[in-house]
């Protein structure tokens, strides 16, 4: 279902005759990576609509089920879909809901209140995960009830769990899919009753659609059927195409279906469910299909068929493989005996019309198979509706004649097919959401990589087997362009939330120590409150002299023309934009200027504070977030690979995980777009050498490393729960979070220690922020049971699943993951101005772990806490590293400060 003015994109799907051949290399000129263009709290994916994510997509309730819900438990994205098909018989119904209550958001705030002493929910929209499609049917002569049924859930408007619904947002212009003659026939009154219009979708691409996808993406819903034994079937996903699929309605298609979007029908016949209802009610007076087929379950067609037996005085015809009990001639007996209809059972009557039926069914279907050489033959259509006469008559059928090389399969939603098409058609089909969770393909760690080369210098041990790295390089050409895609969604400072702390506004502050003129962050009462000493603490690490200024005011001068062109393609390249960006170089510049002839004109100045003033500058000239589309690309390459590296770090044991945590915390932290080293590697395209480079350097010893130290207290025996809580101060988008500190979270998470996620609340250069976090971390729980436990505790996500899948009884209570702001717009962090919630957060902390030059180095490298703290951080500053360490670029450092 959508508006008008936000229709997803259709492939077409052929030239409109029977015959349907899609180019399968370029569907919509889009990448399988193609996904939603969301508001600023969400995860940026590189495309333009709601996903369908079907990974990890299931049957909910047991396998006698009919038409069961689907549950889709990683679906992030907003989808308040509603897809029809409206047959000569029965109107079939395809809708999306949460069914998330409204008390989640209450116990989300409850929660939080409980974790941190304060409401923060309030702010920041937080991810919901899971959802389910439901499938209904009426009959076609009872559309009001139809109609009065979407009517009340609201399925039009996207349900009453819907977003738009709880806003009370009323979009004009609905659009809702649908197929079948009925979606011609009752488009007025549809609009009349509802005000919506219906989209006829083409009614054999819909059927396909359906079907490729129950097959391709819900287990346990192909299933066989002999003799009353129902034997659910495991598809293999690569051996699904070419296979026959009949549809039984009305009457008889039968389609050679060649893959997505390649199909031809191929046969037919007009004796199908039509066929049985009509001569069925004619000769029983039923009212009902349902009740002409319940009559056939009490029928005995011997007294009506001739069967081979009447022939052959009881016995079989063993030569040609014929029964006594095989069908001789439907209705054969009535030629013969002296009965008027009335002397007939309805119950017999109905058993030899379903039987003959389903017996032609069964041999067209074969015969077709054979023609084309087809092993594997999928019934659908409401005719079968799960009836066990019915398949095992087709199954019989089929069997017999291919002298059982051939198998008749069912689907469990066989009468929704048309329906699901037509809800896929939303999406184009389902064939971006089918891909794109396949597109990284899985390996068991340690496999032989046989993908293909990587081209460059050799990677060591890791050209001997795939990994996850291997992988994220591959990804890693996506992310390469120094100049990112215009996202023409983020105009000005509307898209983004500010803090809610004491410091809530952003104004010109002439009375502040930082007096240039630019809007900036009210400094909070907060001061953190681990710091050991406040009145001693300084968070600048190097003061800037002259010397230092000059060679900084090089380094600035030389990244702005870069910057602004981020800058300005944020804005979608306008000109608008343009003049923006003109505007903030010459302001920045004039207020490096007036620095360089007179440093203490803004009061005392360190490097963080001249880094927070660009972002200042940048925000005063409405440039919200100059890294969004680069942030958006960088998280999607990173959270592909997550899986794989979770999956190899579980591998581990406990001190060779904490190494490679930490290790992979330092490699990580060098996709960064602030450093100039960094991005001039970006600009020549070699991330494989960049993360060749960066592992190089994570061999030990480091230029400080207090590993050591840091795993003794980790691995300590103290009931396996060494801290309380942690507070973990995270610096960059893209791998530096998801592969880097999220991992470590998790390690932490699994040994007991509630985790806070601290970011800034405001963008500055690829810093991840807070109001991004849940998003990032909603993606990362998809394939994580325990980051996805522990969000959902810390009130980070709202998991509509919960107590579906598993039975809460057996699930420990779990340890909670939080998000806070730090209350900062900078890459730095000053402790004596921090939000509110993070104030808050930091009461039962033990541990702090600070991560990323801009917190652990430019600031806060000597700073001294009340409890123990670990700063990791990669050196990506020449003159930083000799001036701190006598060291060089890319050196590492790991220091471990506990108190007594």
């Amino acid at each position: 279902m959508a508006a008008n003015n936000s229709e997803p994109i259709l492939e077409e799907g052929g030239d409109g005759g029977v015959k349907h051949e899609a180019e399968e290399a370029g569907e919509g000129g889009t990448s399988a990576a193609a996904a939603t263009q969301a508001p600023a709290t969400m995860l940026h994916r590189s495309g333009s609509r709601p996903q369908l994510d079907l990974s990890g997509a299931a049957i909910h309730g047991n396998l006698e089920d009919r038409n069961p819900t689907i549950l889709l438990p990683n679906q992030s994205d907003d989808i308040s879909h509603l897809a029809l098909d409206i047959g000569g018989s029965l109107i079939k119904l395809v809708y999306f809901s949460r069914h998330a209550e409204h008390s989640n958001e209450d116990k989300r705030k409850i929660s939080i209140k409980r974790k941190l002493g304060m409401f923060n929910g309030g702010r920041r929209s937080y991810p919901i995960l899971g959802g389910r499609l439901h499938f209904v049917k009426f009959e076609t002569g009872k559309l009001n009830e139809c109609l009065d049924f979407i009517s009340s859930k609201q399925l039009h408007r996207g349900g009453v769990d819907s977003p738009s619904w709880r806003s009370g947002a009323q979009p004009d212009n609905i659009v809702i899919k649908a197929t079948g003659g009925g979606a011609f026939k009752y488009a007025d009154l549809f609009k009349e009753r509802l005000g919506v219009s219906l989209e006829k979708e083409d009614e054999m691409d819909c059927l396909v659609a359906g079907a490729n996808f129950l097959l391709k993406s819900i287990r346990h819903e192909a299933f066989t059927h002999m003799d009353g034994q129902k034997e659910y079937v495991q598809i293999d996903q690569n051996d699904l195409f070419p296979f026959l699929l009949v549809n039984v309605g009305s009457g008889v298609s039968i389609i050679k279906v060649d893959g997505h979007g390649k199909f031809q029908r191929v046969s037919g016949t007009n004796v199908g469910g039509g066929t049985y209802w009509g001569l069925g009610r004619l000769m029983t007076k039923c009212k009902s299909f349902d009740e002409l087929l319940e009559l056939s379950q009490r029928g005995d067609n011997s007294t009506i068929d001739m069967l081979v037996g009447d022939i052959y005085g009881g016995l079989d015809y063993s030569k040609i493989g014929l029964s006594a009990s095989t069908i001789a001639s439907s209705f054969g007996k009535t030629i013969s005996d002296n009965k008027e209809l009335s002397d007939y059972r309805p119950e017999d009557i109905s058993l030899s019309l379903l039987r003959m039926i389903s017996y032609n069914i069964g041999q067209i279907s074969y015969l077709n198979a054979l023609r084309y050489g087809l092993k594997r033959i999928f019934f659908g259509g409401f005719f079968i509706r799960g009836h066990a006469y019915t398949m095992d008559t087709i199954s019989f059928a089929v069997h017999f004649w291919s002298k059982g090389e051939a198998k008749a399969m069912f689907l469990r939603h066989e009468g929704f097919l048309g329906a699901l098409g037509a809800f896929m058609s939303y999406e184009k089909h389902g064939l971006d959401d089918l891909r794109i969770h396949h597109l990284v393909e899985r390996f068991p760690m340690g496999a032989p990589y046989v993908g293909g080369k990587i081209h460059g210098p050799p990677l060591g041990d890791l050209n001997e087997k795939i990994s996850w790295m291997e992988k994220f390089v591959q990804k890693g050409t996506q992310i390469t362009a120094p100049v990112p895609i215009g996202f023409p969604a983020t105009t000005g400072m509307g898209g983004f939330e500010r803090p809610t702390a004491k410091g809530n506004i952003l104004r010109s502050d002439a009375s502040a120590a930082l007096n240039v003129g630019v809007l900036h962050l009210v400094p909070t009462l907060d001061v953190f409150p681990l710091l050991e000493d406040p009145k001693m603490y300084e968070p600048n690490t190097i003061d800037l002299d002259l010397n230092e200024f000059k060679y900084w005011f090089k380094v600035l001068s030389d990244h702005l023309p870069d910057l602004v062109d981020k800058a300005v393609a944020s804005e979608g390249g306008t000109d608008d934009a343009k003049r923006r960006g003109d505007a903030f170089a010459h302001a920045f510049s004039a207020h490096l200027a007036r620095l360089m002839e007179e440093p203490a004109a803004y009061g005392k100045f360190g490097l963080a504070d001249l880094l927070e003033l660009r972002e200042e500058c940048l925000r005063e000239f409405q440039f919200v977030d100059a890294y969004v589309s680069i942030k958006q690309r960088e998280n999607e390459a990173s959270l592909a690979v997550l899986p794989d590296l979770l999956m190899e770090l579980d591998s581990m044991n406990g001190e060779a995980r904490l190494h490679a945590l930490i290790e992979g915390v330092l490699a990580a932290n060098i996709f960064d777009w602030g450093s100039r080293a960094c991005v001039d590697l970006y600009h020549k395209g070699t991330i494989i050498e960049i993360y060749r480079m960066s592992r190089k350097k994570m061999q030990r010893p480091w230029r400080i490393d207090d590993f050591d130290m840091f795993k003794k207290r980790m691995l300590a025996d103290k009931k396996d729960q060494p801290y309380k809580r942690a507070l973990l101060f995270v610096d960059n988008s893209g791998a530096d979070v998801v592969l880097g500190m999220i991992p470590l979270a998790r390690e932490l998470l699994r040994r007991g220690t509630e985790v806070v996620l601290v970011a800034n609340s405001l963008p500055a250069l690829n810093d991840v922020t807070a109001n991004e976090l849940p998003e990032i971390v909603a993606e990362a729980a998809k394939h994580c049971g325990i980051l996805r436990k522990a969000a959902e505790a810390g009130g980070l996500i709202v998991d509509a699943m919960a107590g579906i899948r598993d039975d809460p009884k057996d699930e420990p209570m779990s340890i909670p993951l939080m998000v806070v702001e730090n209350g900062c717009g900078s890459p730095c962090i000053d402790f004596r101005q921090v939000s509110s919630e993070l104030a808050a957060a930091a009461k039962d902390a033990d541990l702090l772990i600070l991560e990323g030059m801009g917190r652990a180095l430019h600031t806060n490298l000597n700073a001294h806490f009340k409890c123990d703290t670990l700063k990791l951080a990669m050196v990506k500053n020449q003159r930083l590293a000799e001036k701190l360490f006598n060291g060089n670029i890319y050196d590492c450092i790991c220091k471990f400060e506990p108190v007594p």
